[in-house]
């Protein structure tokens, strides 16, 4: 990490700069200190997943908390100097491959060579009172991270749209007791009839609200004023990227808004990457942690490309 003064102003330099300091965000930093590369993270330390109590699915790390996976991991990565962590937020970025230039909140100007987003998606208000009590507590958005936890519970489905059918036929692997609420949304006949049919109810009456004690789901009020007892919701969640500056940056995105990339992490536009739920459709942190890893060794193989020809070059020069 070096800093430079241009047009008199302070600017540190890396060789790339990772927005969003994640399990994708860290999980990149690691593969790229262990290269020797200067390494910044900016972070604002606003995880998501900070709503619940315990992160599940990552082997080796089954039931741990959020934050004490995050402190593990920036202990680990602090044995290798070329990283540094920022906390601040970007507000600005702009350049291109090779040249890229970030500015955050706090107005503290960061260059870079490639420039990595690992910012995940951050949660929409859904408007039903009572689920931001219950949210991570017994309400989840994702069955392969809370399903154990929630088996056998009688389970409320809150979704619209094809997720609703996804979702609960998802949730069936959990439990036998599972009711699919619309939350005013009508669904066909043919649909009602297939869900009955597999011991599923489907209410599409509004829900009112979601009463609970505790942060434990008790049961779910309908505007009609139906009253169903359930201990435990999975709902399909409203979502906006975490961060716009991709989009801005002319990168391609998704129809969630999520960046759209390729196998290999990379967006549309050269230099710029994406890692984690904010460039996929997937939650589990195993699955940021596989991507961030991934994007980290081809951002480090691109770099070593250009020092490929860059090497000899200035004796040769001499």
């Amino acid at each position: 990490m070096k800093k430079t003064k241009t047009n008199n102003e302070w600017t540190d330099q890396a060789d790339v700069v990772i927005v969003g300091g994640g399990p994708a965000g860290l999980s990149a930093a690691l593969v790229l200190g262990r290269a020797r590369r200067s390494v910044l993270v900016i972070d604002e330390a606003l995880p998501r997943h900070r709503v619940t109590g315990h992160s599940h699915g990552f082997l080796t790390r089954d039931g741990i908390e959020p934050e004490e996976l995050r402190r593990i991991s920036q202990e680990q990565i602090a044995k290798y100097p070329s990283v540094r962590f920022v906390q601040g937020r970007v507000v600005e970025a702009a350049g291109s491959d090779g040249d890229f230039r970030l500015t955050t909140g706090s107005s503290d100007v960061y260059r870079a060579e490639k420039l990595l987003f690992a910012v995940g998606m951050k949660d929409l208000p859904i408007g039903i009172e009572g689920l931001e009590d219950v949210y991570g507590k017994s309400a989840y958005v994702c069955p392969y991270c809370d399903g154990w936890e929630m088996q056998d519970r009688p389970i409320g489905i809150l979704a619209q749209g094809d997720a609703a059918l996804h979702l609960t036929r998802t949730v069936t692997g959990w439990s036998d007791d599972i009711a699919l609420f619309t939350n005013g949304e009508v669904r066909s006949d043919t649909e009602k009839e297939e869900l009955r049919s597999k011991g599923v109810e489907v209410y599409e009456a509004a829900v009112r609200r979601i009463v609970s004690a505790g942060g434990q789901t008790q049961r779910i009020i309908l505007e009609d004023g139906t009253d169903i007892p359930r201990t435990a919701i999975f709902f399909a969640p409203k979502l906006a990227p975490g961060s716009e500056l991709p989009a801005k940056l002319g990168c391609d995105t998704m129809e969630s808004g999520a960046m759209a990339v390729d196998e290999l992490c990379r967006s549309s536009v050269s230099g710029i990457f994406g890692a984690g739920d904010g460039a996929s459709q997937r939650y589990q942190v195993a699955a940021a942690v596989a991507a961030g890893s991934t994007a980290g060794a081809v951002i480090n193989s691109e770099l070593l490309e250009r020092d490929w020809k860059l090497r000899g070059a200035e004796s040769r020069i001499l």
